[in-house]
């Protein structure tokens, strides 16, 4: 009995391990992977925290949160600073980025970065679409 615990102990380990280096070898698109799992793109998935938040102030809060997305990722090359953005815009619908969200080192730029998005953000929200 113990001898054939320890058989299929054994083949289970070499098949694992066969199958872990046929996954290091074959790495498929990262779009076959993210179709097949089903995972939301990261845009879509900031447009859906945000969207909430806008409803009410804006006929199209999708449209204005893929647009304020679009432009943070586009203008804020940092990458704390832009994935702290991202955040306080998902999470409350507006530019904010608390301090404890950026490393101590950057936490300098906090002001120059709302300067860099501040006429882009009042163009998603005021500015009318042209692609209605």
């Amino acid at each position: 009995m113990f001898v054939r615990i320890c058989s299929a102990a054994i083949l289970a380990s070499l098949l694992l391990s066969g199958a872990a280096q046929a996954q290091v070898q074959f790495q498929p698109p990262q779009t076959t992977f993210r179709s097949l799992f089903k995972m939301p793109d990261p845009r879509g998935e900031f447009v859906r925290l945000c969207a909430p938040h806008m409803v009410g102030r804006w006929a199209h809060p999708e449209r204005v949160c893929g647009c304020l997305h679009d432009y943070a990722a586009a203008t804020v090359e940092d990458a704390d600073l832009r994935e702290a953005l991202l955040r306080g815009i998902s999470e409350t619908g507006v530019p904010t980025i608390e301090t404890a969200w950026v490393p101590p080192s950057k936490q300098s730029e906090i002001g120059p970065t709302f300067t860099k998005i501040a006429k882009p953000t009042l163009q998603c929200m005021f500015e009318p679409a042209t692609n209605e």
